[in-house]
This record gives C-alpha cells, structure tokens and sequence, in this order.
C-alpha cells in the first residue's frame, strides 16, 4: 500500500523520507530505495497525482536540455559565441544555432551578438561530457535588446513561475509587463515605465525571501496593488 509521509510545501532535508510503495513517483530531487523515496537536497516538497518532487530552497541546478536560460555574451569566436548561464559549465551558441546565413571569411559575429549581451536561449545538448550547446532559432528567443535582467537564486525559480505559472501570470497580469524567467536564475523584465519596472523587481524579491511560507501568491498580488496604488498607476 502506497503512502505518503510529507505535506505539500513541507521544508525536507536530504534523507528525508517522502514517501513508500511501488505506486509512488519520485521527481525532481528525489532518489528511491527499494520502495521508498528520499528527498536529495533541502528544499519543499511537491506533491502533485502521485509524484513527489522537490524544490531545492539552496544551490544551483546543473543545466538541463531543453531549459530556457537567459546568458550573459562573454567570449566571441570566429563561428561561436561563448555564453555564461551561471552554470559549472560555459555554454556554445554556433553561428549556426543563431543566423540563417554565415560567411566566417567576410562575417564578424559581433555585429549580431557582442560581449555584454544578453540572450534568452534553449539548452539543445548537454551531457557533462562537453559544454552546453544552446539555440536562439525559436519563438521569444534571441538577443535582448531593451528591458533589464536581474539575478536570482536559481533554486528560487519554481516559485517566482509558480504552480501552473500561478505567480508568473500575476506578475503579468497585474503589470502589464512582459517577464521571461531562465531556469537559470535571471529574468528579463520589460514593463510600460520605470515604475511598474521597479514594482516587479521588488515583487520577484519578495517571492526570493518569502519562498518558504504558505500563501505567498496572494500576498505578492496584494503587494503589486498597493504599490502600484502609491505610486499613482
């Protein structure tokens, strides 16, 4: 008989045990011992149909493919961009995964893309064996061109998207800005004014420091309100 031992958004440590029986899934930071299931890392449990997950409160999350990362333009090669995305890892965007045509000989890559940039990317490959290769061919991809980007603690990336993107469609919804949150841990934000700007990034911290406490979609729509109320918007 299958059962589980935490509540939904209970703090585990690693070793924990979540839950037993065959009929249980174990998910993100989570490993199985015979028919039991231990949480990995410190952080909250989720658990959703029958899956037990957790999500990390500390550390940084190796690389995945097909995550969505926004990188920071580091390097320019003669048919690469050397991309940080604050991983153990560099990153590789080819001139391929980035442009339709490319001539090395007659090309320079920095006038497309240039050290400082930022880009929001795809992982494509990636398996500890060479560095994570990314695409920017791909609807809402590519190079950033206004906005800013903050950082995060990429173990806080769960929450600010939230359930269903619960506390994504908040920040959006009560804004009116456009939000794109890498699984890296930055987040490009591009609002109407510097005001609302200011607003979101406040909110997004909040969700940082709040993370661990029940409740906090609610309160984060409640503190946008009256902020923006202060400010006259």
């Amino acid at each position: 008989m299958s059962k589980i031992h935490v509540a939904n958004r209970q703090i585990v440590r690693p070793g924990d045990l979540l839950a037993e029986g065959e009929d249980v899934k174990g998910g993100d930071y989570t490993y199985r011992v015979g028919d039991r299931v231990y949480a990995s890392v410190l952080g909250l449990a989720s658990v959703d149909n029958g899956v037990v997950s957790i999500i990390p409160l500390e550390g940084s999350p190796l690389p995945r493919e097909g995550d969505i990362v926004i990188g920071l333009v580091t390097g320019v090669g003669i048919t690469n961009w050397v991309v940080d995305i604050r991983a153990p890892y560099k990153a590789i965007l080819n001139a391929s995964e980035a442009l339709e045509s490319f001539n090395p000989i007659t090309d320079d890559l920095r006038k497309y893309i240039d050290v400082g940039d930022y880009i929001i990317a795809k992982i494509i490959v990636f398996d500890r064996t060479r560095n994570p290769m990314l695409t920017v061919k791909g609807k809402g991809l590519g190079k950033i061109t206004e906005g800013i980007v903050i950082d995060i603690k990429p173990s806080r990336v769960p929450r600010v998207i939230g359930k269903k993107k619960t506390m994504l469609n908040v920040l959006i919804e009560t804004t009116g800005c456009s939000i794109v949150v890498g699984q890296n841990g930055r987040v490009w934000i591009r609002c109407p004014n510097k005001q609302l700007e200011d607003i979101v990034v406040r909110a997004i911290h909040k969700i940082e420091e709040e993370a661990h406490i029940p409740g906090l979609t609610d309160r984060v729509k409640k503190f946008i309100e009256e902020e923006k109320k202060r400010a006259g918007l």
